[in-house]
This record gives structure tokens, C-alpha cells and sequence, in this order.
């Protein structure tokens, strides 16, 4: 479609809308003659192709925002493709508008008249996806790029900076990224710098794919460099401090962003991808932002009570009131000596007690123990285990 079939047409009539119709309404009007009109609906029917075609390209300028407002700028700009005088102008001059989009007519760069030489091409580059005067390529985002650290479970709680060295994709230091040797590549005649072509999916639809020509770069080089060999890139080491944050999980995938590979032609860098891994600590072990700890007690501390010490991690010990009659595998909390949270608090110590049969007893040990038994004798631990096995 040229420029000026473009500004000549009225997507708001085609789609039955006016000039001030909302997203939603649209929306709705396109949906409704999309139905109607469909390829599928009116087999055989190629005026009703064609119209689903034109329903179709109106819904993509008028339901994109800025593609919309573009060709609302350009329409009052132009009129119906003729020029509009300002007051007191008289009457209606026509002219080819393909004059000034340099080089949409067959005009060369900066050509046409009145010296717009690919000012308003800008305006129309947006919406379909072209350089001005077709000598501008679109800017690229760099990939994202992933790697992996471990840490310390001390450095997993707490937050660390550990050195990252990565290796990925930058512009050819050589040739500036322009994959050249001379760094005077020209533009992709395939897609006109564009880096991207269209192929028709049917039903008046079309699907867009980098250019195989030039690997989506809208550039190629007329001597390449030897280097990225024509590429425009080329494997760069680099080491990163990388922050990562308090309160990591082992396996957590962090997300950088801005700190992939580079852009090219102005396009932003991809984001780095940072997975975790953490060590296993010999004492602690973590559920979410608590830390775990199992504690040895002897029976007459669980069993008589008193106050046991109990280390956490980075930190002076706390002390625990053990109550009387403390079963084995309690677990007890002390609170604020876990892990880091997002918000800078920080979670509990959970305490699991773990009563210590011995297995070696002296002699006033044991008859200690002994009497224990004789004057305990008269109770059965596992009477109510019976009697609910019985009733079940």
C-alpha cells in the first residue's frame, strides 16, 4: 500500500466507527464485521475477502494507540492526500505525496520536495515497520543471557556481592558492530533495513520474521570483518559485581535487568538471568524465611526442666526456658533470629528438641534409674495406644 492510498483511506468509516470511538468500541465494531465477513463465513465470496481484509488492516491502525494517533496526525495534516492551506489560503494544491517521504516514490535520500527528505517517512516508518528514506534500521534488544552462582548458606540468609565473569554477545570492537571492515555496510535490499519481512498467513493476515537475508540486522556488510565475520558481534568476557539479595532459596532464579547482552542500533541490553544455588550448613537447615536447628536436651532437662543454650546463625547463642515434661521432638521458637526477609525483618529459629538416650550408664547411674523405675511402676505409657487400637 502506498503513502497515499494510506492517508487517503478512512479507517473509521470502513470499521463504522467515529472519529472519537473508544478502544472498546472498536473492539466491538471489529469483532462484529470480522464475523460477518470472514473468509470462513463466505466461502467462494471474494468481495467479502476483501472487505475482511480491509476491516482487518483498519483494526491494526486504529486499535494500536500510537499507531493510531499517527494516522490521526497524518490525516491532519494531509486531508484526503491534498495539502490543506492555512487561513486565508485559498483553495485545494494536490500534489504527490510520495515526493516527500524520500524514496517511497522512487526518490533517493533526502530527495523530494520542500527539503522533507524523510522527515514525514518517520511518521509512516512506525507504521509499517520502515526506515524514513529506507536506510534506517530498527533498533534491536540484546538477548537475555543466564548463568548460575553458589553461595554459602550464611550467604544465601544474609544478602551477598559475589564476581560473576560472563561471556556473551557485544558489538564487534573491531568493526563498531557494523560486522564491516570498513564500517560501511549497506542496507538489506531484502527488507529494506528493516530487518524483518512479512508473509502472508491467509485471511487477510500477515506474520512477521527476521530477515534470513540478514540475520534481522537490516545491514550487510559489503567487505566483512574478519573478526565477527560480518556478524556485527562477537564474544566478550566480562566481570560483573552481582548483588544478590537477602533471603535467597537455593535453586531461585534472580532477574538483572539491563545487565544481558548490549542492544544494537540504540536497542536496550537483555536482562541477565542469575540461578542459585546454596550450600548445606552442618548445623541449620531453612522453611522459608525460618531457620531450623535440632538441639540435644538430656532426659532430666526435658523431663525436670530448666534453660538450655542455643546457637543461631552469625550470632551470639540464646537461651531457651525448657518447661518441665518436654517431650521429645518439641519444637520451640525463637523469634527474630532467622532469615533475612525482603523487607529487611527477619523470621524465627525454630528449636526442635531431641531428648538423648545414653548408651553407656555408670553404676550410680544406673541405680538411679532403677529407682526411677520402681517408682514409676505402677504407670503404663502405652495403655491409652492399646485401648485405641481396641476401639478402632
Amino acid at each position: 500500500m502506498s503513502t497515499k492510498d494510506f492517508v487517503e483511506k478512512d479507517y473509521y468509516k470502513v470499521l463504522g466507527v467515529p472519529k472519537d470511538a473508544t478502544e472498546a468500541e472498536i473492539k466491538k465494531a471489529y469483532r462484529k464485521l470480522a464475523r460477518e465477513f470472514h473468509p470462513d463465513a463466505n466461502k467462494g465470496d471474494d468481495k467479502a475477502e476483501e472487505r475482511f481484509k480491509e476491516i482487518s488492516e483498519a483494526n491494526d491502525i486504529l486499535g494500536d494507540a500510537k499507531r493510531r494517533k499517527e494516522y490521526d496526525d497524518a490525516r491532519a495534516l494531509f486531508g484526503n492526500g491534498g495539502y490543506r492551506p492555512g487561513p486565508g489560503g485559498g483553495g485545494s494544491f494536490n500534489f504527490d505525496l510520495g515526493d516527500l517521504f524520500g524514496g517511497s516514490q522512487g526518490q533517493g535520500q533526502g530527495g523530494g520536495a520542500g527539503g522533507f527528505g524523510g522527515g514525514l517517512g518517520d511518521v509512516f516508518g512506525g507504521l509499517f515497520n520502515r526506515g524514513g528514506a529506507g536506510t534506517r534500521t530498527q533498533p534491536r534488544r540484546g538477548q537475555d543471557v543466564e548463568s548460575e552462582v553458589t553461595l554459602s548458606f550464611t550467604e544465601a540468609v544474609d544478602g551477598a556481592t559475589v564476581p560473576l565473569r560472563m561471556s556473551s554477545q557485544a558489538p564487534c570492537k573491531a568493526c563498531s558492530g557494523t560486522g564491516d571492515k570498513n564500517g560501511t555496510p549497506r542496507v538489506c535490499p531484502t527488507c529494506v533495513g528493516t530487518g524483518q519481512v512479512s508473509r502472508g498467513a491467509g485471511g487477510g493476515f500477515s506474520l512477521t520474521d527476521p530477515c534470513a537475508d540478514c540475520k534481522g540486522r537490516g545491514l550487510i556488510a559489503q567487505d566483512p570483518c574478519e573478526v565477527c565475520k560480518g556478524s556485527g558481534r562477537a564474544t566478550s568476557s566480562r566481570t560483573m559485581q552481582v548483588r544478590i539479595p537477602a533471603g535467597v532459596s537455593d535453586g531461585q532464579r534472580i532477574r538483572l535487568r539491563g545487565k544481558g547482552t548490549p542492544g544494537e542500533q540504540g536497542g536496550p541490553a537483555g536482562d541477565l538471568y542469575v540461578v542459585v544455588h546454596v550450600d548445606a550448613h552442618p548445623v541449620f537447615g531453612r522453611k522459608g524465611d525460618n531457620l531450623t536447628v535440632t538441639v540435644p536436651v538430656t532426659f532430666p532437662e526435658a523431663a525436670l526442666g530448666g534453660e538450655v543454650k542455643v546457637p543461631t546463625l552469625g550470632g551470639p547463642p540464646v537461651t531457651l526456658k525448657l518447661p518441665a515434661g518436654t517431650p521429645n521432638g518439641r519444637t520451640m521458637r525463637a523469634r527474630g533470629k532467622g532469615a533475612t526477609r525482603t523487607d529487611g525483618t527477619r523470621g524465627d529459629l525454630l528449636v526442635t528438641i531431641e531428648v538423648i538416650v545414653p548408651k553407656d550408664l555408670g553404676d550410680k547411674a544406673k541405680e538411679s534409674l532403677e529407682s526411677y523405675r520402681e517408682a514409676t511402676a505402677g504407670a503404663d505409657p502405652r495403655a491409652e495406644l492399646f485401648k485405641a487400637a481396641k476401639g478402632a
